[in-house]
């Protein structure tokens, strides 16, 4: 009998929602590789359905150190998506397997999520919109005020990578001022896109909108948190379409119920699916999503398909396109 390769998809049920991985299975059968998809809520379920695979797909699947030291065969573990804060990549590299993510997934789309975000908050969207629906026209006219302009405004943008560049590049079409936070970016890059890039407490200090865009990793966990909300202005509103631990949530609250910033956009949370008893849920100036900046119908299928090829090209002996834990490179044996 013939000796397959077997990817397996991890966190193939979302909610209510199969994923049906179609384009995944497609790029895998060019190959003659096996994809099996499997719901996992716990490591004894991830290593029980994944003991014999080849490579791991995952969305949101805690793949730590104690589930790779029981996965054998497991070559290559991709993330469908840009962050990758649910894989130990430490653990992965000293099992030799390879990380892989989607660097180049969803730009569009979550920067016109952020740029909706930062409308709604300013115009209080949701707020005007709820009234009217609910009769209280001349309620909503007089709810009206205060409201900032956007216009002639300042937007800092902490992460200054593609995500980032691309909301400053819509946002400076509405006239706001730039200014960014990135410890790891040349000033110059910034500089040629009209950005000026400063430090985190001068960003928070001049800007009248904040705009989080950076990976969740041990510095930037609560990277903003009360001492940084306290630098804010009392009429700027924070946006987060990134991760929500990059927030420190109950400073937020807090800082949020004393009025000492305006509002919050929010597409992402500490803990997701958010508690309904969370507090932000019954704020007027809150926005928030169910995490799905990045979604769009297009957007996902892409994300699909580049998931598939990145696991063929391992699985067919070849290195993928973005491997992000490099310095596992010289343990295996791949071709370009």
């Amino acid at each position: 009998m013939e000796n397959r390769p077997m990817a397996i998809l991890l966190d193939g049920i979302t909610g209510n929602q199969r994923m049906p991985a179609v384009e995944e299975g497609e790029e895998l059968a060019r190959i003659n590789a096996e994809l099996v998809v499997a719901g996992c809520t716990c490591e004894a379920e991830i290593i029980e359905a994944a003991r014999d695979a080849d490579a791991i797909l995952t969305v949101g699947a805690k793949m730590t150190r104690s589930v790779m030291e029981q996965l054998p065969k497991c070559k290559v573990i991709v993330r469908y998506g840009i962050g990758y804060d649910t894989i130990d990549v430490n653990a992965a590299t000293d099992n030799n397997i390879l990380v892989v993510n989607i660097p180049d997934f969803c730009f569009e789309e979550v920067s016109n999520h952020a740029i909706a975000l930062l409308l709604a908050c300013a115009k209080k969207v949701v707020t005007l919109n709820n009234m009217v629906k609910q009769g209280r026209w001349m309620e909503a006219k007089a709810a009206q005020a205060p409201m900032v302009s956007i216009h002639g405004q300042t937007l800092g943008i902490v992460g200054y990578g593609n995500i980032g560049r691309t909301t400053a590049r819509k946002a400076q079409c509405f006239g706001l001022k730039i200014l960014g936070y990135d410890p790891y970016v040349d000033k110059s890059l910034a500089e040629e896109h009209g950005i000026t890039l400063v430090s985190l407490p001068e960003l928070l200090k001049g800007s009248d909108f904040i705009s989080l865009h950076t990976t969740l990793n041990k510095e930037t966990w609560h990277i903003i948190g009360e001492k940084e909300f306290r630098q804010m202005k009392p009429t700027a509103y924070i946006i987060n379409t990134a991760r929500g631990s990059v927030i420190d949530e109950k400073a937020l609250i807090k800082v949020l119920r004393e009025k000492r910033i305006a509002g919050a956009g929010l597409d992402v949370f500490e803990q997701e699916p958010i508690d309904p008893g969370n507090p932000l849920l019954k704020m007027d100036n809150v926005v928030v999503l169910p995490h799905s900046a990045s979604y769009s119908d297009v957007a996902f299928k892409l994300l699909r398909t580049c998931v598939g090829q990145e696991a063929a090209r391992v699985l067919s002996g070849r290195w993928p396109k973005n491997v992000v834990n490099k310095m596992v490179k010289p343990k295996i044996d791949l071709i370009k």
